[in-house]
């Protein structure tokens, strides 16, 4: 075979021999040949000259599709094992996702799920587009007896591990019961990302992905994603995507595909030090609560370890003393920032009960850490310095 016609690394007669850390390295980039761009280039046009038909593999119009959203799908679509569409914020593919049933189905939805996902679920629900409830996704006799006792469609929505009490849920036993009644499954990868676990092989329809976070890694990205391995599921979504105008910015996909290529070191690192980090919190006196897969005590270690490929970069913990206690704590913090975000180089801190919107169910002193590539030492340091003054003052 000529040098020019070796397949590109990231094709699909290649994608199943990488591991996930070269996909994310390799996927989505341009056919290779001599002189070849490496990366796929922002294209910043809106309109398209015509001649034939769309149909016949013209881009039309702006909205129907540009290359540098195609290069960064074809990415993401091999890292999960599916056909990926990306959207202009990762609240736009939730409400794609959530926009999959059909008028007045039931959404079942994990009491301790994103605030995001619940804000828009209320406002469908006020509006009578769907009826929702709440399940307890670490307890699968509970989501089977739920889904049980809801008549017409269902879907099923899961996170794992959650946000941001970081609970872990049996995503196979969860799709596998969700199926058998006849309930569409969508999972929220976000925290997890593909490097750590695949939702689509273990059951699920549909993923869901903040691209913002993790995938992209910079905090200079708005984006979300859908993946399936459903044509028609894709279909689906994709004309959400253009009807309603969700459509992500050409440089933002841009942005995102090359924070996608540092993705694996970025979460090796990130990690390595929320594990190491979550060991030191539990033996400190300001902290009643250290909430992280890793910690053998975990509720969730176990499941954890056989489901996923590592534990993440989020650790959540509850401050003794309660509220006040965990914003001094904020307060107190230099190289830690206090932001509402995560997934990013930076290690980020914040109380997610400030907001209105966060589930009851996550408690008033709970801070979540989001941990970064800085060293670990200095890390520590700054947190132990914060957690010390808020003990002096309990």
């Amino acid at each position: 075979m000529p040098a020019n016609d070796a397949p590109t690394p990231g094709s699909p007669d290649l994608t199943r021999e990488l591991s996930p850390e070269t996909l994310a390295v390799v996927a989505g980039r341009p056919p290779r040949a001599a002189g070849s761009e490496l990366n796929t280039p922002v294209s910043l046009s809106a309109t398209y000259v015509g001649g034939g038909s769309m149909g016949e593999g013209g881009l039309g119009y702006g909205r129907f599709g540009n290359p540098t959203w195609s290069a960064l799908e074809s990415a993401l679509g091999a890292l999960e094992g599916g056909s990926a569409r990306t959207f202009a914020s990762g609240m736009a593919a939730v409400a794609a996702a959530l926009h999959l049933v059909p008028a007045e189905a039931t959404v079942l939805v994990p009491h301790g799920a994103y605030n995001g996902t619940h804000a828009v679920l209320a406002l469908l629900a006020e509006q009578g587009r769907v009826r929702v409830g709440h399940v307890d996704v670490t307890d699968v006799a509970d989501v089977r007896e739920r889904l049980a006792a809801v008549d017409g469609p269902v879907l099923l929505w899961l996170e794992s591990p959650t946000n941001p009490l970081l609970e872990v849920a049996d995503l196979a036993a969860l799709a596998a019961a969700g199926h058998a009644r006849g309930a569409l499954v969508v999972v929220d990868n976000t925290f997890a990302t593909p490097l750590l676990q695949r939702p689509l092989d273990l059951g699920a329809d549909v993923v869901v992905h903040a691209v913002t976070k993790f995938l992209s890694g910079h905090s200079d990205v708005v984006l979300g994603a859908l993946v399936t391995r459903s044509e028609e599921l894709l279909a689906a979504v994709t004309r959400h995507r253009t009807l309603h105008g969700a459509i992500p910015g050409p440089m933002e996909a841009f942005l995102a595909l090359r924070g996608l290529r540092t993705l694996p070191l970025r979460l090796e690192r990130a990690q390595r030090s929320a594990a190491e980090l979550a060991l030191r919190l539990r033996e400190h006196p300001a902290v009643a609560r250290v909430r992280h897969p890793s910690l053998p005590e975990d509720p969730g270690h176990e499941l954890a370890r056989a489901q996923m490929r590592g534990f993440g970069a989020l650790v959540s913990i509850e401050v003794a003393g309660g509220a006040a206690a965990a914003d001094a704590v904020v307060d107190a913090v230099r190289l830690w920032v206090p932001a509402t975000s995560l997934g990013g180089v930076e290690s980020l801190i914040e109380r997610r009960r400030r907001h209105a919107g966060e589930p009851r169910v996550v408690p008033e002193e709970l801070l979540r850490l989001s941990v970064g590539v800085e060293d670990l030492e200095d890390l520590w340091a700054d947190l132990s310095r914060a957690l010390d003054a808020a003990a002096r003052r309990a």
